[in-house]
């Protein structure tokens, strides 16, 4: 019986060690859940589709982990990663979050995402020329007037979604100040488009030449 007890003791001592330490590990870090708003980010976008309305950009997820893993600074890497790549024409698409498109830290587990779904909308991906539209925020001095007015180029490309890029009837400049304008000036101004989802596939700068001429009076 003695010899069964001493036998491979080292080995037995160095076990009971071990679990013991295991057990410690266990009572100090109990499991723990939590809540944390982490990131949605899309990969694989078609190169001729574009994401249209509002985009979700940040999602709620409750996970459950050991205490020492569920602090802020171990899931800040925590993100929602949707494939995107296997999208080939307009329409929407629904993304259910779960556990394999949710990056966690090792010994993190997913419970739920809050929303549980995404849906997005996918159109097509269009340019087109657009007017420049001169704005003039106070007009020239008393006894003075605008001869002309004209933007160059006249027109900036923009692009976007097909919905949205076809609403835009023209894009402005910044406004422009004639208070203290006599005579010919040409203004460097930048322009904008009044929709988020449209951009301009060039600079978005044009020059304004405006003429200010005395009214001749009788």
């Amino acid at each position: 019986m003695m010899s069964f007890l001493t036998k491979n003791l080292g080995w037995k001592l160095l076990s009971l060690a071990l679990a013991s330490l295991l057990w410690v590990a266990l009572v100090r870090d109990p499991e723990l859940a939590t809540t944390v708003a982490v990131p949605v980010l899309y990969r694989g976008m078609p190169s001729d589709l574009e994401l249209s309305g509002e985009l979700v950009d940040r999602v709620r997820l409750e996970v459950r982990g050991p205490a020492s893993l569920l602090t802020p600074e171990k899931l800040s890497d925590a993100a929602v990663i949707l494939d995107l790549g296997a999208i080939d024409h307009p329409g929407d698409r629904t993304y259910t979050i779960q556990s394999s498109n949710v990056s966690l830290p090792i010994g993190v587990t997913f419970s739920r995402a809050m929303p549980a779904q995404i849906r997005l909308h996918f159109e097509r991906r269009i340019s087109r020329l657009v007017p420049v539209r001169v704005r003039i925020s106070n007009p020239p001095p008393d006894g003075y007037r605008i001869v002309s007015q004209r933007a160059e180029p006249e027109s900036l490309s923009i692009v976007g979604p097909q919905s949205n890029v076809e609403q835009v009837s023209f894009v402005d400049t910044d406004s422009i100040d004639l208070s203290d304008v006599y005579g010919t000036v040409r203004i460097p101004v930048n322009v904008f488009v009044d929709d988020p989802q449209v951009r301009f596939e060039g600079p978005p700068k044009v020059v304004v030449t405006i003429v200010v001429e005395r009214v001749e009076t009788q």
